[in-house]
């Protein structure tokens, strides 16, 4: 992967879950129950530390080019704007429906991980 790189989405991704964090804890205090604030929390949290090891995935990549880490990295990715997404749109909307896809972005998350330590094994 070239162009954008896992490296440019991970920190793209980490710029806006601090914006979106800060965006939650200050402008959406008075507006959000305290349910909704908790999940608008637990999206930027997500977001944050998947966007951590979509940075890791890329660095792993450049040192040890492999095509599970790209699939790793897609997956990543995918989890972020599914996961994160989600909880992002439930938390300001109140659509509770989209509680049903967030999972899918968990799960999404759990291949990455487990893509990534394949790879780590294969690596060693």
């Amino acid at each position: 992967m070239n162009k954008p790189s896992f490296i440019t989405l991970g920190a793209i991704l980490a710029f806006f879950a601090v914006a979106l964090g800060a965006f939650g804890a200050h402008g959406l205090k008075n507006i959000l129950s305290t349910e909704s604030l908790a999940i608008f929390h637990t999206a930027t949290d997500y977001q944050m530390w998947h966007s951590i090891g979509l940075l890791f995935i890329g660095l792993l990549h450049l040192h040890k080019p492999s095509a599970l880490l790209l699939k790793a990295g897609w997956f990543m990715f995918a989890g972020i704007l599914i996961f994160s997404g989600s909880l992002f749109i439930l938390s300001v909307t109140g659509i509770k429906i989209l509680g049903a896809v967030t999972p899918i972005g968990g799960v999404l998350f759990l291949i990455a991980w487990s893509m990534l330590a394949i790879t780590a094994t294969k690596i060693q």
